[in-house]
């Protein structure tokens, strides 16, 4: 098991759920009261993540074991060079997305959680994760709008499926916050605000870190 000294926390959703503005939100919150926040996201903009943001967007086809060993690839490069670091120097690291959607998204794709939680094993548990909640109807109608070519349907069915398996996973953890993402963007970010907020003021910062091999799934 590793320690650090900083705090980390995840967004996690489906495809149009607006994970990745209100990570933004309170990264750029956080840093104008002072504190130091490093922010990423997955897949990375490195070379691994290359290759995963050309399979997502169709340029290229691989297996979906492939594909998810590329994100964990990926994922791992990510947590060498940028969030451990950050996380040894007391920083706080904001990610939007992590291991919670690789498992989640699993169910489209490969269908193993023995097999992926495995190749998760060794990696840190995020101390604090937020899960916007926005219906999978409304999602891939935003998904629709961005690629215009998916088929809604079919595209409604996948998030269906998936967050099904996004709800099962949070029930068995205990540092999720689930946040209605089918709000005013205001209220949201200040939901969250306060959660961190409250998080921040309350837990000590050091010596919380799991690794995933202590997860329930």
């Amino acid at each position: 098991m590793r320690s650090h000294s900083g705090l980390f926390i995840t967004f996690e959703g489906l495809d149009g759920s607006g994970s990745n503005h209100y990570a933004e939100a309170l990264s750029r919150l956080l840093s104008r009261q002072g504190y130091r926040v490093t922010f990423t996201h997955e897949p990375t903009n490195g070379m691994i993540g290359g290759l995963v943001k050309a399979r997502v967007a169709g340029e290229w086809e691989i297996a979906p074991e492939t594909l998810q060993l590329l994100f964990t690839a990926d994922r791992s490069e990510n947590l060498r060079t940028k969030i451990l670091p950050a996380l040894d120097a007391g920083r706080i690291v904001i990610s939007d997305r992590y291991i919670l959607s690789a498992l989640a998204y699993n169910v489209v794709l490969v269908n193993d959680p023995k097999w992926l939680a495995a190749l998760n094993s060794r990696f840190i548990w995020p101390d604090l994760t937020f899960l916007i909640e926005v219906s999978p109807k409304l999602c891939a109608r935003r998904v629709k709008e961005r690629r215009m070519e998916i088929e809604l349907y079919s595209e409604q069915d996948k998030l269906e499926r998936v967050w099904q398996e996004y709800q099962r996973l949070a029930s068995t953890q205990d540092h999720i916050y689930k946040i209605n993402g089918e709000r005013d963007d205001v209220a949201i970010i200040d939901e969250i605000a306060e959660i961190a907020r409250s998080y921040l003021n309350t837990k000590s910062m050091g010596e919380r870190s799991r690794s995933y091999t202590e997860a329930r799934y």
